[in-house]
């Protein structure tokens, strides 16, 4: 009976031994028969790499790269597609325009996939760094006590100052497309204009003889940018007119739209109205927010025009 077993024991391990091998040798087999293909992927930046892949499919030869397409990407072939006989994967950006696919021929419409590729103008990131100026403030200091007659005195010269701020800029056919701001640093911080708004005793003894219509405005600027009239400007004023430099103010209903109104030795025209316009204040429009920040705070005196 134990040789019996013995020699039962040692059948078992035979077949073990032999199922080993069977599987063994199967897998040597299919390692054998698996095919590995050498792929050229050329990404929307065009760059190039080669990889080693026994994928087929586009979409799976993509993922095993860790390669993820962008929304404004599209690939050639397509993800469903199978990879084509020159084993390339090439992938652009959609907003790269087909200037011409096809060459019209007597013979009719001939053409291949390289002149199809290369209709396509690969689109060019750059890093750059430039300076930007920064525009100073009009500071102004009243000490007339409410005055009419007024003179206006520099204490401090405005300066402009420098920020380095870097882009990242898009570049088609040489030629720039989009420009994106990645960070900004101020090397050089701007130095505020202050004006000293003083009495002038000759100018109020010859104006208090000849005119009674002179009138002290607190006088700022403003644009059509939101900052100024709220992210709903249209760039139109308030009595329908399209708000014009060099001739549109705001002041308050005391005003009539269309009245002519001398400020500064130059004639504007009443032609907008504003929440913060009231009593003896008037906006004057300017084509930019740092033209009107550039003007100030100013008093000076205004007159009808008649």
């Amino acid at each position: 009976m134990k040789k019996e077993g013995k020699s039962s024991i040692s059948i078992i391990k035979i077949i073990c031994v032999s199922l080993i091998l069977i599987i063994l040798s199967g897998a040597g087999v299919i390692a054998m028969t698996t095919k590995l293909n050498t792929v050229t992927i050329t990404l929307s930046n065009g760059y190039e790499m080669t990889v080693l892949t026994n994928k087929t499919k586009v979409s799976e030869i993509l993922k095993e790269n860790n390669i993820i397409i962008g929304t404004n990407e599209k690939v050639t072939p397509s993800l469903d597609e199978e990879i084509d006989m020159n084993n390339t994967i090439k992938i652009c950006d959609k907003s790269i325009q087909e200037i011409q696919v096809a060459k019209i021929s007597e013979n009719g419409v001939e053409t291949t996939l390289n002149e199809i590729l290369s209709n396509y103008s690969p689109i060019v990131e750059k890093i750059i760094v430039e300076e930007v100026a920064i525009p100073y403030e009009t500071i102004t200091k009243d000490e007339t006590n409410e005055e009419e007659h007024i003179k206006n005195k520099v204490i401090t010269k405005g300066e402009e100052g420098i920020k380095l701020v870097t882009f990242k800029i898009k570049y088609k056919d040489n030629e720039e497309i989009s420009r994106t701001v990645l960070s900004e640093m101020v090397i050089k911080e701007p130095v505020d204009k202050v004006v000293q708004v003083q009495k002038d005793i000759t100018s109020r003894a010859i104006t208090t003889r000849t005119t009674s219509k002179t009138t002290i405005f607190r006088v700022t600027g403003y644009c059509s940018c939101q900052k100024c009239c709220g992210k709903f400007s249209s760039g139109y004023t308030s009595s329908g007119t399209k708000a014009t430099s060099g001739r549109t103010v705001a002041t308050s209903s005391q005003y009539d739209f269309g009245t002519k109104l001398s400020i500064n030795g130059k004639i504007y025209t009443v032609e907008d109205r504003g929440g913060s316009i009231t009593g003896n204040k008037i906006d004057i429009y300017f084509d930019t927010h740092a033209e009107a920040i550039a003007w100030g705070v100013k008093y000076l005196p205004v007159e009808i025009v008649e």
